[in-house]
């Protein structure tokens, strides 16, 4: 029996759970030759902001034991270049979920993006990046305070004439905690966790091996903690989560989906295999097959935990 592999996030019904992540994807348009779009249930864009943004200077990724760092600076050509010449072509493929991650320094200027964005077609939802480890402002300076988290998202879902997702940044105290300010607040989901802050030197030269010094640190390294993030946090809400870190495998995305998730974001693993999200898609299809599964969404939150 073919499984029914369909989802529903924030009111939005996806061919399957797996979307592609923010910042290894590009605007999504440049992956239709290599990854059958329309098999995957959407796509995230690179954070786009209101100017174009030329990102930090390299060295900006570098490599680490099971993951990878890196400190792109939300390189972007800026919403009016997006959606003039970006976003038109991915109207080719429907089935395929539009988000677009959304940045700015300031409210101001994350609502401005928000509301240029509100009058293009071919959007399906935001998603607010309030979690970038690797800008001098905005970013995570939302994510990790209460009261600007609190206040950011009530005006972007003001704004917002699309599903609201939160990015939530996992370097904070209690990110569960994080997420029932941003669902209070008014957003229709939560995605988790982003990049962790991290860096790396050389101890030949004495020097750090990323320009910014620091950068977020992503690929399945990260895995055991934002798993354990998506578990608490599912405890904490009742919106859809969208799980992600270090997911490689079926099986990854699985563990995510009984954590409490309800989609997974795929990032890092692009970097290796540019089809990994096509990839991934068939394969939890065959694992729901055979192992009896015969609804994916049947898995979200489905965690057996063993009582004494």
């Amino acid at each position: 029996m073919k499984p029914n592999m369909k989802v529903t996030l924030a009111g939005l019904e996806l061919v399957n759970p797996i979307i592609a992540a923010s910042g290894t994807f590009g605007y999504g348009i440049e992956f239709e030759e290599i990854v059958a779009l329309e098999q995957i249930g959407g796509l995230v864009t690179k954070g786009i902001s209101m100017e174009p943004m030329a990102g930090n200077t390299a060295p900006r990724i570098v490599q680490t034991a099971s993951g990878m760092l890196n400190a792109i600076g939300l390189q972007n050509v800026g919403v009016d270049d997006f959606v003039s010449r970006k976003l038109p072509a991915l109207s080719r493929y429907p089935q395929c979920h539009v988000i677009v991650n959304v940045f700015g320094y300031t409210v101001g200027e994350y609502i401005a993006v928000i509301e240029r964005l509100n009058d293009a077609s071919g959007i399906a939802a935001y998603e607010l990046n309030v979690s970038c480890p690797n800008v001098h402002a905005g970013g995570m300076a939302f994510g990790s305070d209460p009261g600007s988290l609190e206040y950011l998202v009530g005006r972007a879902k003001a704004a917002a004439k699309r599903p609201l997702i939160v990015k939530l940044s996992p370097n904070v105290t209690s990110i569960a905690h994080m997420a029932k300010i941003a669902a209070e607040a008014g957003a229709d989901a939560v995605s988790l966790t982003n990049t962790f802050l991290a860096m790396s030197i050389d101890a030949e030269t004495r020097r750090p091996r990323l320009t910014n010094v620091t950068g977020g640190l992503s690929g399945p390294a990260i895995k055991p903690i934002s798993l354990r993030m998506v578990y608490e946090t599912a405890r904490a809400v009742t919106i859809p989560i969208i799980g992600m870190g270090g997911i490689v495998t079926a099986e990854d995305a699985v563990e995510f989906l009984l954590a409490g998730a309800t989609a997974v974001e795929v990032g890092t693993a692009s970097y290796a295999d540019p089809r990994a999200t096509e990839r991934l898609a068939k394969e939890l299809e065959s694992w729901c097959r055979s192992h009896g599964v015969e609804k994916v969404a049947s898995l979200t939150g489905a965690l057996e935990i063993p009582r004494e």
